[in-house]
């Protein structure tokens, strides 16, 4: 799917730049908002162990279960883009965003009709996403065009809040994960209208689809019936290890690797843990409003 959009991005491109001729250059600035629902929807990886399911229970049994499934694709993104158009129809733009997605269940446990077990995922990212425009023509000052392009993030986490009640008290738990690097890719139809000389307005719909690993897991929040949860002796229930506190995240497991299953006897808690990598997809489509500058 992917390669069959760029080889036909690329082949309208190409036709494009040998039937013109005339010189448009110029730079031009955008600034925009965007809301994107999620495109697929992918199981969630599991949080501390727990499978990504909706569990209900009475009386102590489990009465069902199901699978909890969904993307992080689904939120609000602001962004700003610069470009250059080298002809009437062809052009490059280097796009900068911020991306913000809606919270999302990941594990749920419900007891005797009372929620037992919450947690939720939210991502943040700040991404670049260079991109090759082909402009469509203007007809009564809209100006359709196309653009592919990929998605580079340069920073960004995935936050988990987990909520639960246990005998000790309401338990309150913050992951923050570090993703891996990793490149995406987006294809967006939109026009822009002229409201003046040099200013337009412009509405997009864009089609993203990356998906990002885990590096790392820190546990930056950790609290017991309001306390502070870190501290907590060894032998209680509730106390957490350097081992579960951070943890790095790769693609296999073995005798040499932090991990209890793997390593039972070298298993050290007062080392970082070692774990595998899981994935989240941050797939969605969106739609983009905003205002165009040309110089």
């Amino acid at each position: 799917m992917k390669k069959n959009l760029f080889a036909l991005g690329f082949m309208i491109c190409s036709i494009s730049m040998m039937g013109q001729n005339d010189k448009k250059e110029s730079w031009y600035f955008k600034l925009g908002g965007s809301y994107f629902t999620q495109a697929t929807a992918t199981e969630f990886p599991s949080v501390n162990g727990r499978e990504p399911n909706k569990d209900v229970l009475i009386g102590g049994k489990l009465a069902s279960r199901e699978s909890i499934t969904g993307s992080f694709g689904e939120g609000f993104r602001f962004g700003g883009n610069v470009g250059y158009r080298f002809t009437n129809r062809l052009g490059v733009e280097m796009g900068i965003n911020y991306y913000k997605s809606n919270s999302k269940t990941m594990v749920e446990t419900i007891l005797n009709d009372v929620k037992a077990f919450e947690s939720k995922g939210q991502v943040k990212a700040l991404d670049l996403a260079p991109a090759l425009v082909l402009f469509l023509g203007e007809h009564n000052g809209f100006e359709p065009y196309t653009k592919v392009g990929v998605i580079v993030p340069v920073d960004g986490q995935l936050e988990i809040k987990t909520n639960a009640v246990t005998a000790l008290g309401p338990v309150y738990r913050k992951d923050v994960i570090k993703p891996q690097p990793t490149v995406g890719f987006l294809a967006v139809l939109g026009t822009s209208y002229q409201l003046g000389k040099n200013l337009s307005a412009y509405a997009e719909i864009e089609y993203r689809n990356f998906t990002v690993h885990g590096k790392d897991k820190t546990v930056e929040g950790y609290t017991v019936n309001g306390a502070d949860g870190f501290s907590l002796p060894v032998g209680n229930p509730l106390h957490i290890s350097k081992s579960e506190i951070n943890i790095n995240y790769g693609s296999s497991l073995n005798s040499t690797s932090n991990n209890k299953l793997t390593n039972a006897t070298g298993y050290d808690e007062s080392k970082p843990g070692d774990d595998l990598s899981s994935y989240i997809s941050i797939s969605g489509i969106g739609l983009t409003l905003g205002l165009k500058y040309s110089l």
